[in-house]
């Protein structure tokens, strides 16, 4: 894990999409919410919806991505009809790792997908942090041989 390692947090609503995650180790994303691709070494779960109630959701989840293919939603969900000729990623991992503690949403705020740095991810405790511009992050380089 480095410092400047793309970080892409995904929305997880359904109970259903949880469960798929934590049993065969798969995350989806519609090919047209990512059109210049995934772009990242690791994949973080933010829960909304059924899959949290408290609150405005978190960050509970994270993997290393280990592969990536392009699949129809028919070959990924047989047993559902809509949109299923839509194309997705299908982000593949070995282990899925809870975030302790995980990233808070506070102040509540809607989210889709965030692309952010490793350093950003560990250390945060809220959404914002995950946005953070302060000079340790954005000049590493100066930071690491101060250091």
């Amino acid at each position: 894990m480095y410092a400047d390692d793309r970080v892409l947090v995904g929305v997880v609503k359904r109970a259903k999409d949880l469960e798929i995650m934590r049993r065969e180790l798969w995350y989806r994303i519609p090919e047209r919410q990512l059109p210049r691709g995934l772009n990242a070494e690791y994949i973080a779960f933010f829960l909304s919806g059924k899959c949290f109630r408290e609150g405005g959701g978190r960050i509970g989840y994270f993997a290393r991505v280990t592969g990536l293919e392009l699949a129809r939603r028919r070959d990924l969900l047989p047993d559902e009809t809509l949109r299923a000729d839509e194309r997705y990623y299908k982000i593949q991992f070995r282990h899925l790792a809870p975030k302790d503690p995980p990233i808070e949403n506070q102040p509540v705020r809607s989210i889709s997908f965030v692309r952010t740095t490793w350093d950003r991810f560990i250390s945060a405790e809220f959404i914002s942090d995950l946005y953070d511009t302060s000079d340790f992050y954005v000049d590493r380089v100066y930071h690491a041989l101060r250091g």
